[in-house]
C-alpha cells in the first residue's frame, strides 16, 4: 500500500487529498480513563495495572504531579504501566509546583486531589492552561472547607490549594456541565466527613463514578445527582484495561463518512453512552457507522467500530448532547459542512475556554478551505453543501484543531498544509503516522 506523502516543516504537515481511506486501526487508549486509572490508584493502597495506557504528553503531566508526590509508578513496557499506591497517607506535599503542562483534567483532577489532603501545593501549566477558567473548580472546593485561591481573583491558574479535612452533607450545583468539575468535587468528597451530593446541568462522562465504585467508594447515581459516601479505609487498586478513545477515533470515523470512497475499521473503541454523543450525532445525519461485538471490557462499554462513506444531511446539535460530544463537536462543523443543508450548533459555550477558543478557532479551520460558517457567542452555523478546497490551517495549538484540518485536508480536492500540527501530540502522538496508513495516493 502507497502511503500518502507527508512533509514536515517547522511542525507543518501537508496533506495530499486521498484517493480511498482503507484499513483497520486500534486508536490509542481513552485519555480520560487514563488520568482517573493513575490518579484513583494512587489514592489506594496496593498495586494496580493499567494496560492499554495512553503515553501522551496529557497523561506524563498527571504521571509526573503523582510522582513529585510521592507516589511510586512503574513503566515494564508494551503499554503497560503499574501504580504502587500506599492509600492518602502515601502521598505527601510536593517539594515544588506541579506542573500541569497543557492538562486541564490534570489541574481540575488533581486538585479535587490535594484539596483533601493535609498539604500545601501550588499547580500550574503552560501559558494555554494558565488562561482556562478555574472558577468552576475553586468554589466548590472551597464550599467543602478547603483554602484554595488562584491569580485574577480566584479565577485563573496558577491555583494554590491548602488541603485538609473537609465537611460533608453539603449539594453542590457545578455552575457547568463538566466531568472535569464534577470529577474534582467527587475527590475532594472522599476525604470529607460524611456524604456530598453533586447536581449537574447535563449528564457528563460518568468514568469517575464507575471506576471509584469498583474501588469501594459509595456511590449513588440518582438521574443528574451523583452521591459519594467516603469508604471507611481506603480504595482499593483496581486494575484496568484502557479502551480505544472515541474522542481519538472521532478523527477517522468523521474522514470515512465524508469521503467517498471509504471503509474504515476502528477496534476496541469505548461506547461508553456518556461519551457517544458523537455516534448519535452521525446517525441523525444518516452516516453509516456500524457497531461490531458490543463488549465489557474493565467495567466500560467497547466495540469495533465499521465506517463507511456517507452522504450526510444536516442536523442541529444542543442541549444534553453537548456535553456527550464536546471535543468533537469540531468534527460535526465539518460534517455539516459536507452535509446537505445548514448544521446549526449551540449552548456549547464551553467551547470557548478549551485549549483554545474552539469555536474561533473551528471556525478559522473551516474558512481555510472554503466553508462558510457564521460564528455565535455559543457555538456555529454551518452552510452544507461546500466542495472543499486546499487550505492553510493552524491549529492555534489544539490538538484536536490540529486533527481537524489534517481530516479536512484528506477529503478536500486539494493540497493542504497544517500549521502547527505537532500539537498531536497532547493525545495522540501517531496520529499522523496512523493517518498514512489509512490513505492512498
Amino acid at each position: 500500500m502507497a502511503a500518502m506523502a507527508l512533509e514536515t516543516a517547522a511542525d507543518a504537515r501537508t496533506v495530499r487529498p486521498a484517493r480511498r481511506l482503507r484499513g483497520e486501526l486500534r486508536v490509542p487508549g481513552d485519555k480520560s480513563v487514563t488520568h482517573r486509572a493513575l490518579l484513583f490508584n494512587a489514592l489506594a493502597r496496593g498495586s494496580a495495572r493499567i494496560e492499554g495506557f495512553l503515553d501522551s504528553e496529557d497523561t506524563r503531566a498527571t504521571m509526573a504531579c503523582l510522582r513529585a508526590m510521592g507516589a511510586r509508578i512503574d513503566e515494564p513496557g508494551g503499554g503497560v504501566v503499574v501504580v504502587h499506591g500506599a492509600g492518602r497517607p502515601g502521598l505527601h506535599e510536593p517539594d515544588d509546583v506541579l506542573d500541569c503542562a497543557n492538562s486541564g483534567t490534570t489541574m481540575r483532577l488533581l486538585s479535587g486531589v490535594v484539596a483533601g489532603l493535609p498539604m500545601l501545593a501550588v499547580l500550574t501549566g503552560d501559558a494555554s492552561l494558565r488562561r482556562r477558567p478555574m472558577a468552576r473548580i475553586i468554589g466548590p472546593l472551597s464550599a467543602l472547607g478547603a483554602a484554595v485561591t488562584g491569580r485574577a481573583n480566584g479565577t485563573l491558574p496558577p491555583i494554590v490549594i491548602r488541603g485538609g479535612s473537609l465537611c460533608g452533607g453539603r449539594t453542590l450545583e457545578p455552575p457547568v456541565a463538566s466531568a472535569q468539575v464534577k470529577s474534582a468535587i467527587l475527590l475532594a468528597a472522599l476525604a470529607a466527613d460524611g456524604p456530598t451530593r453533586v447536581v449537574e446541568r447535563a449528564p457528563t462522562r460518568d468514568h469517575t463514578e464507575r471506576m471509584l465504585g469498583a474501588m469501594g467508594a459509595g456511590i449513588v447515581v440518582d438521574g443528574r445527582a451523583v452521591t459519594l459516601t467516603p469508604p471507611a479505609r481506603d480504595l482499593a487498586p483496581v486494575d484496568v484495561r484502557v479502551p480505544g478513545d472515541i474522542s481519538t477515533a472521532a478523527a477517522w470515523i468523521v474522514a470515512a463518512a465524508l469521503h467517498p470512497d471509504a471503509e474504515v475499521m476502528l477496534h476496541n473503541v469505548g461506547v461508553n453512552p456518556s461519551r457517544t454523543g458523537l455516534l448519535d450525532i452521525l446517525e441523525a445525519m444518516g452516516a453509516r457507522v456500524e457497531r461490531v461485538e458490543e463488549r465489557m471490557v474493565g467495567g466500560e462499554p467497547v466495540a469495533d467500530l465499521l465506517v463507511r462513506s456517507s452522504s450526510l444531511r444536516a442536523t442541529e446539535v444542543s442541549g444534553d448532547l453537548v456535553p456527550r460530544a464536546i471535543d468533537e463537536l469540531p468534527l460535526v462543523a465539518l460534517a455539516g459542512a459536507c452535509a446537505d443543508g445548514t448544521t446549526v450548533i449551540r449552548e456549547a459555550e464551553e467551547l470557548r475556554v478549551k485549549e483554545s477558543d474552539r469555536v474561533a478557532a473551528t471556525a478559522a479551520v473551516l474558512r481555510a478551505f472554503g466553508i462558510a460558517v457564521e460564528e455565535r457567542p455559543d457555538g456555529m452555523v454551518v452552510h452544507g453543501g461546500a466542495r472543499l478546497h486546499g487550505g492553510r490551517a493552524a491549529s492555534a495549538g489544539d490538538h484536536r484543531l490540529a486533527m481537524l484540518g489534517a481530516v479536512a485536508g484528506l477529503v478536500s480536492g486539494e493540497e493542504s498544509v497544517i500549521e502547527g500540527a505537532g500539537a498531536v501530540s497532547v493525545s495522540y502522538p501517531d496520529f499522523w503516522t496512523d493517518l498514512s496508513r489509512l490513505s492512498l495516493s
